[in-house]
């Protein structure tokens, strides 16, 4: 039986599903055996009120729990792990320090790491652990499935470093986006493989959730939303009704718009299933533009809806509409477009399965 480990800072019974728990979920489908591995969580996570602790994470620190036949999790509660200081003279002094995050004890995960056939290791600080899997287990593939843009995610210097020393050591590099892809490929060849999803969580009989008549624009994630586009589309569109899961979104207060805050993945399906536009309306920030290809336009793409989004995640994706920030002309004809627009163009076919990725990330 093959073993293969993932490496991410995502817990595995976390309501709140990210790429690597359905590549975990394909892997086991697939008969290896899972280990999934949660780091950058330690003691400072909880002063700073990690929602990762609403977990029992305390009480399953440390220790390798069977979640079923073939499948563990392992979280690595340290006393520290790497964090920005905010300060470019504190982080050049702490960063000796950070480095020696990776000489932790991994205790009961140590058996299952030196047995193991393949690491695949997330765009975080699991990137340290990499040195130790390669002393502890030689002959292992390792493959870096880059999840997220380092560089967007305000990390402590020494994890950039780390990233630009470890590329070219990896056995694969995997990048959802061109936009990362582009990034890393001085480093290393970088191959790209876009989210997948697992495709029979999305069929069979489902009824909508939506009350009224449409359209019903979704918003789906925790990454910054842009919270002026919504203002602007509720006074230009009076009768839509405007639905948003996540966090990344501040109250509206109108009736025309439903915050649902954070939901189990599988709730979500009814209401992607359903609407009729789907909403990848983010604020910038520098190296937003990774989010052209990102797990949620996965998604929206596979259930055949309209995306509007703004012209800094332009693609040539023909069922995505986009619109200038603070622009109402450009936003009323991004929305009026999509609403207008033949859902079976949708390219949905293009989306892949999890299993097809595993197959690649596998060698």
């Amino acid at each position: 039986m093959k073993r293969v480990v993932l490496i991410t800072n995502q817990y595995y019974e976390s309501k709140n599903k990210a790429g690597f728990h359905f590549l975990a979920d394909a892997f086991w489908k697939a008969d290896w055996d899972v280990l999934f591995f949660t780091e950058s969580i330690s003691w400072l996570s909880w002063i700073r009120r990690d929602p990762r602790f609403v977990y029992p994470i305390r009480r399953n620190a440390n220790r390798l729990i069977q979640l079923k036949e073939r499948f563990a999790s392992y979280v690595w509660l340290t006393p520290f792990h790497p964090v920005n200081l905010r300060n470019a003279w504190l982080n050049h002094l702490s960063g000796p320090l950070l480095k020696a995050y990776r000489h932790f004890s991994l205790r009961q995960a140590e058996p299952a790491i030196r047995g193991a056939d393949l690491f695949v290791f997330d765009s975080d600080h699991g990137l340290f652990l990499f040195d130790r899997v390669k002393q502890l287990n030689p002959p292992s593939r390792c493959v870096y499935r880059v999840s997220d843009d380092l560089p967007t995610m305000r990390h402590h210097p020494v994890v950039l470093e780390t990233e630009e020393r470890l590329v070219p050591a990896f056995d694969l590099v995997s990048a959802p986006s061109e936009y990362i892809q582009r990034r890393l490929a001085p480093l290393a060849p970088v191959q790209l493989h876009k989210h997948a999803l697992q495709q029979d969580l999305f069929e069979g009989p489902c009824e909508t959730p939506f009350a009224g008549v449409g359209p019903h624009v979704l918003f789906v994630g925790r990454t910054r939303f842009d919270g002026d586009f919504l203002q602007r589309a509720v006074r230009l569109f009076p009768s839509w009704s405007f639905h948003l899961f996540g966090k990344s979104a501040r109250p509206v207060d109108s009736p025309q718009v439903t915050m649902y805050g954070e939901r189990p993945f599988t709730e979500l399906i009814p209401y992607l299933r359903h609407a009729d536009i789907g909403l990848q309306t983010l604020a910038y920030w520098q190296g937003a533009e990774c989010f052209t290809d990102s797990l949620k336009m996965q998604q929206y793409t596979y259930c055949r809806l309209p995306i509007v989004a703004p012209t800094f995640l332009r693609s040539d994706r023909p069922h995505v509409f986009y619109y200038e920030p603070g622009d109402d002309a450009s936003i009323q004809h991004a929305l009026q477009s999509a609403s207008q627009f033949d859902r079976d163009l949708v390219p949905w076919r293009e989306v892949t399965e999890w299993d097809d990725l595993i197959v690649k990330l596998a060698g």
